[in-house]
């Protein structure tokens, strides 16, 4: 992750700043059809992985509705925005008085993202309206991910949605909605976004200087990031002693060289992308156990998904040592079998 720009992988675009889009024709046209007849929904709830869009297709809307602020007039399809233009230079530089984004805020003191967008985040958003009120010009909220709300700003950014101010438009994203309060997702119109694919997906790297070969193509599932990740981050070798580990004959030693790799300075971005592995892996396997009628295996690791949740949470929490903590869930893993 570049320290300059927290949240953005090396290699990558700002949302923001991206002008390119691929994969998305279908959800595009929706989004320019719905706004032109004048009666889009007031939240839409952009669903899917994590890295294959979602954030640039806000953005994107964002750009069109704010370029072409009568909907009647707007055109029929949306476009690549112009990046000289005065509403693109403002939404790419944060200055734009009509457009909100929300996301996790950065910790002064370390210099990372904290762990969860607060309530007081989302007071901005009631700030937000208060100041623009009365002027007439669409105002645009885009959440980024609401996955990220803790209990108090999900429930504040509830009461906005429940009374939204006029032409105003939330854009909610989410890569895992069923864990969202129902009363949010109740208030939304969901938009369903699908993982890249090989040819979309390729086509963005591209456009980010990057040719990748099959196997990068194979493992990213459709995502971007994880592509960026497996690339600039040495992705697939922690892939490959992850499951040397768990599921071949890795050695205590091979487990410890890869606990330094992911606890070394830096390593944030590696951190989070061996526990989504660990995470994806035990889920897969119950799913797996369930399919073939195995159901207490199924349960077993489904239990040990929530273990290793929970202890992975502890550690974030109380800055417990992570080379401990890695080693702790190897050990799990390893001994569950999974």
């Amino acid at each position: 992750m570049s320290t300059e720009r927290p949240g953005i992988l090396d290699g990558a675009i700002a949302p923001s700043e991206n002008s390119r889009l691929f994969g998305h024709a279908e959800a595009e046209h929706f989004l320019a059809q719905s706004y032109r007849s004048g009666k889009g929904h007031h939240a839409i709830l952009i669903e899917g992985p994590e890295g294959i869009g979602k954030a640039t297709l806000a953005f994107r809307f964002a750009n069109h509705i704010l370029s072409n602020p009568e909907p009647s007039l707007a055109p029929a399809e949306l476009a690549d925005p112009d990046p000289t233009s005065i509403v693109s230079r403002q939404i790419a530089s944060g200055a734009s008085h009509n457009l909100l984004h929300l996301s996790r805020p950065v910790d002064e003191k370390t210099g990372r993202m904290k762990g969860a967008i607060t309530v007081d985040e989302v007071r901005r958003a009631g700030k937000f309206f208060s100041q623009t009120s009365g002027t007439g010009n669409w105002r645009i909220v885009i959440i980024d991910p609401a996955d990220d709300l803790n209990r108090n700003a999900a429930n504040a950014i509830l009461k906005i949605l429940e009374e939204p101010p006029k032409r105003s438009l939330f854009l909610v994203l989410t890569h895992a909605p069923g864990k969202l309060l129902p009363t949010i997702r109740s208030r939304c119109l969901p938009l369903k976004l699908k993982p890249l694919p090989d040819d979309a997906l390729q086509q963005a790297l591209q456009s980010l200087g990057l040719d990748a070969d099959p196997a990068v193509i194979s493992a990213a599932d459709g995502s971007v990031s994880e592509a960026l990740k497996l690339i600039n981050y040495g992705g697939l070798d922690i892939k490959a002693a992850f499951e040397t580990i768990v599921i071949g004959e890795g050695r205590r030693s091979d487990m410890h060289k890869l606990a330094d790799v992911l606890s070394g300075k830096d390593s944030e971005t590696i951190y989070d992308f061996f526990v989504e592995i660990a995470g994806n892996h035990v889920v897969g396997a119950a799913r797996q156990a369930a399919i073939s009628g195995d159901i207490l295996r199924a349960e077993r690791l489904a239990r040990l998904s929530s273990t290793l949740s929970d202890k992975l949470t502890t550690a974030e929490a109380y800055n417990l040592d992570r080379k401990q903590t890695i080693l702790s869930v190897l050990d799990e893993l390893k001994a569950a079998g999974a």
